[in-house]
């Protein structure tokens, strides 16, 4: 990311915009203000890598890398396609890869998820760049999730823990541990539950197992009660199939940090111990927040400050590392897009047209579903920023099919989008149009008005609570009645508030289609995307 740095009060140098570095030895949670849901983390030698659900979306498996654990930067993607294929080929918003978990074992990075309609699987790849492998299905069945595997090095042997999904297979608050091939190709038995929720008085939901070995304990840190109330829980046992002995390790207590749970520990070269976890915070997703962690006399750990989340705090004793953020903005060189954007379902050849220049060109792709942007496969979406900011982005329709259209939206069980549309008169026309969670197609916004020259710059204020304004404005031209052109920025439409999808915050996404028929509809152009703070 190339925002600059900025000077605080005192001369120090200041966070990068919704950056947590407050350039002065301290940090601010979340330290990655966005849907990076169910965070995992691993330190190799002087460097931390961390990966979070992807569920529907491709590339899946997002793999960030930094070296302080506050600076992270996108560095690719383990997952190229979801499998099985054919069932990707469409939006399955809150499917495919849930909570997975990062470790390196055997000169390798290894990632494990559970699928909850088809069941564990696994990647892993020499470098943290790939090439990954394929995925390999280690366990079928339903509701299978939440899986990790350890191999202990005390005894060479491997095992899996891995959490239920009610909704697939009627079980919940479960785990279940296997015994798993050290190669990690299968698993070795049927498995049996090591944990019980049930049967702990006041647990519910237990699920997101992370599985670790420490001074001569299994442990499973596991998050309990519900992603937006839950809490964080520590189990150990002098062996991995128990009985284990549990404690409540991180939960709200009089903070503002709803549900602080589900994440991983990782430890640093000099021998701190660090906590990173997610916090529900409805349309912006789960944000990750760092917490410090130690062990007490008792042997249990600590997490936060007593228990608690830490709002602001020191950074880790590790080196100094520039301020960085996961990337979002793009000029899209060449007609590719940065490693920020994802397709809504497996992408299709065609949809992204590389060329000479810079300008993302994206084919208005036949859809019948084109009056729903959410059952279109090829939106290019990135996270909603945690934070209030500004979206822009231009556009050019270089369509002529009657119907064409392309736009920016944001996209959750409701969603909004401001474009431009190719009409059956030939003209084009700027466009802003809505639907309700309950709807089943969208409907105008504001009335449509003739943009002469088919450009446009459209704009989303994003405000606390997710609250989008959305505005736009056309290059100076000839007029023409109704027309927006040379007008300056117009305000177009109510304010609409931004909603997640099931398990999914809100995501921003740039689109092109076309209705259903025959033939090559045209394309659109976008260009220099931006995400900036208000007032920037």
């Amino acid at each position: 990311m190339s925002t600059p740095l900025r000077t605080g009060p005192a001369g120090s140098p200041d966070r990068l915009p919704f950056g947590a570095d407050l350039g002065d030895g301290t940090y601010r949670n979340p330290v990655l203000n966005a849907d990076w849901s169910d965070p995992d983390l691993v330190r190799v030698g002087d460097d931390f890598y961390l990966t979070a659900s992807s569920f529907g979306r491709v590339p899946g498996l997002p793999l960030l890398h930094s070296r302080d654990l506050v600076n992270w930067t996108l560095v690719g993607h383990a997952l190229q396609r979801l499998e099985p294929a054919a069932e990707f080929a469409v939006p399955r918003h809150d499917c495919g890869v849930w909570a997975p978990s990062l470790r390196r074992h055997d000169e390798r990075f290894w990632i494990f998820w559970g699928d909850p309609d088809h069941g564990v699987f696994q990647v892993n790849a020499p470098e943290i760049r790939g090439p990954w492998t394929r995925p390999l299905l280690i366990k079928a069945g339903k509701g299978l999730i939440d899986a990790c595997p350890l191999w202990d090095e005390e005894t060479g042997e491997a095992y899996l823990v891995h959490a239920w999904a009610r909704s697939r297979s009627g079980v919940k608050n479960r785990l279940t541990g296997h015994r798993m091939r050290p190669d990690a190709t299968g698993l070795l038995d049927e498995g049996e539950v090591i944990v019980d929720g049930d049967r702990i008085p006041g647990w519910f939901t237990l699920e997101g197992p992370k599985l670790y070995r420490h001074g001569g304990w299994f442990w499973i840190f596991a998050p309990a009660g519900g992603v937006a109330t839950g809490w964080q829980g520590a189990f150990r046992s002098r062996d991995f199939f128990g009985p284990y002995e549990e404690r409540v390790v991180l939960e709200q207590g009089d903070t503002e940090v709803n549900g602080p749970h589900q994440g991983g520990w990782v430890s640093t070269p000099s021998g701190e111990h660090w906590f990173a976890h997610f916090q529900e915070r409805g349309a912006y997703g789960r944000v990750v927040h760092l917490q410090p962690m130690s062990w007490a006399a008792d042997g249990w750990p600590v997490l936060g400050d007593r228990g608690t989340p830490v709002a602001v705090h020191a950074k880790p004793e590790l080196p100094r590392q520039p301020a960085s953020v996961p990337a979002t903005d793009d000029d899209f060189p060449g007609g590719r897009f940065g490693r920020q954007w994802q397709w809504t379902a497996n992408p299709r050849d065609g949809w992204a047209t590389q060329h000479s220049g810079d300008g993302l060109r994206l084919a208005c792709v036949r859809s019948a579903v084109a009056h729903d942007l959410r059952k279109v496969p090829h939106v290019l979406t990135q996270r909603l920023p945690g934070s209030p900011c500004v979206v822009e982005v231009e556009l050019r329709l270089d369509a002529e099919e009657p119907g064409a259209r392309a736009g920016l939206a944001v996209l959750g069980d409701a969603f909004c989008w401001i474009g431009l549309e190719r009409g059956a008169d030939g003209t084009v026309h700027l466009v802003h149009r809505f639907a309700e969670p309950v709807a089943d197609r969208e409907r105008d916004a504001a009335h449509p008005r003739t943009v002469p020259d088919g450009r446009v710059r459209l704009r989303v204020e994003i405000g606390s609570g997710a609250r989008c304004r959305f505005s736009y404005e056309v290059p100076a031209g000839p007029r023409a009645p109704g027309s927006a052109a040379g007008s300056g920025p117009r305000p177009s439409g109510r304010e609409f508030t931004a909603t997640p999808w099931r398990w999914v915050g809100a995501l921003l996404g740039l689109f092109a289609l076309a209705p259903g028929g025959a033939g090559h509809a045209g394309s659109a152009t976008f260009t220099q995307f931006r995400i900036t703070e208000p007032g920037d």
